[in-house]
């Protein structure tokens, strides 16, 4: 393979690999309007959480990677639960404009909390994996194992989600509760509880997202701002379509890495909002969205 091939096969992986954590977070976005209409502005925040108790736990307290970071997806999943009962299900109802706000204040209070807490801090922190500083050789291209293990795990995780809400009673009520809440109540679904584990598996993915990224991109309080390549990620591929949202961060993640190494500085902050503007003007509900029709 020639060197520049090579080249343009690296960047396709590594932003294939960024492209999957945006996937995450966009998925996690999707997740939560479908089955309740609001939109979670501070889903990055969440994966910034993760990341971190993942650091606290890998790092400060010495476990293994692998517990760690399930344990950092298991902790982040309670918070996003606990978030639910008592801070959003309480504004239910009310206008579209005060959800959002709420949702990004939380993302703000969790940035400042975080900041706040000595071992986290404003410093930026590394976490060690077993596959850091590690390179795969393909075909003459060489990769990092870091950014090949980001795209092999999230692959297996979107297979685990689609297993759970395919073949799974709770999966299916969390389905049956995402297309008519009424409905599934009618028929004996806990609506408010799906709801409640609907933000936690919503939080769990999140910070799946984080401890992937950790690795990656380090770890730091505003590492949350990622959602804002996320959301437009779940926007591109179509909102409220679960594959939509993958498909949309992947090609986001590549865009950004090819633009970033072919074109000039500056480019590769922006080329991914053109590729979404170009998108949206030639259908405008995204690539998997499906057209919205209402009688009147």
């Amino acid at each position: 393979m020639g060197i520049e091939a090579a080249q343009f096969t690296q960047q396709v992986v590594s932003g294939i690999a960024i492209g999957s954590v945006y996937a995450l977070v966009a998925l996690g976005f999707v997740l939560i309007y479908k089955a309740t209409e609001v939109v979670n502005f501070a889903q990055g925040e969440l994966l910034m959480l993760g990341a971190f108790l993942a650091y606290t736990l890998i790092v400060l307290l010495g476990l293994n990677f692998w517990l760690g970071g399930l344990l950092a997806v298991v902790l982040t999943a309670a918070f996003g639960f606990f978030l639910e009962r008592t801070v959003v299900r309480p504004i239910v109802g009310q206008p579209v404009f005060a959800i959002v706000m709420v949702t990004i204040g939380i993302g703000f209070v969790a940035r400042s909390v975080v900041t706040m807490i000595p071992p986290w801090g404003v410093d930026t922190h590394v976490i060690q994996t077993p596959f850091s500083n590690r390179t795969l050789s393909v075909a003459g291209v060489v990769l990092s194992q870091d950014h090949v293990a980001v795209v092999v795990l999230t692959g297996i995780l979107c297979l685990g989600l689609f297993g759970f809400f395919r073949y799974t009673t709770l999966g299916v009520a969390m389905q049956a509760t995402s297309q008519n809440q009424l409905a599934a109540y009618y028929v004996g679904i806990p609506v408010k509880r799906v709801c409640s584990l609907i933000w936690a598996i919503s939080a769990g993915v999140a910070a799946f997202a984080g401890v992937l990224l950790a690795p990656v991109a380090f770890v730091h309080a505003n590492m949350g701002f990622i959602g804002i390549k996320a959301f437009p990620a779940a926007v591109l591929g179509g909102f409220g379509s679960v594959p939509g949202a993958v498909v949309g961060g992947v090609i986001i993640g590549v865009v950004e890495a090819l633009a970033g190494f072919y074109l000039a500085e500056g480019f590769k902050d922006v080329a991914a909002y053109i590729v979404l503007l170009l998108v949206l003007l030639l259908r405008p509900q995204g690539l998997f969205g499906a057209t919205a029709r209402k009688k009147v």
